[in-house]
């Protein structure tokens, strides 16, 4: 099961959703989908994505070699 990180490629704004459907293994454009069309609905959804992107930590670069 993969951790939950933004990745750095396939990002479209800050890589939260396609974060998050890595980790389920989902499509990342469904995600992305359901979370633009949850805003048709009342409720805290931005500030859910910009804790989200505070919190989840970004993927570690794959180039990086431990010293």
């Amino acid at each position: 099961m993969a951790i939950l990180r933004r990745p750095r490629t396939g990002r479209v704004i800050a890589g939260v959703c396609a974060g998050l459907a890595q980790r389920f293994g989902w499509n990342a454009n469904i995600v992305r989908l359901l979370f633009v069309l949850s805003f048709l609905l009342p409720g805290p959804q931005l500030i859910f994505y910009f804790v989200a992107w505070i919190v989840i930590p970004n993927e570690l670069e794959s180039t990086t070699a431990l010293r």
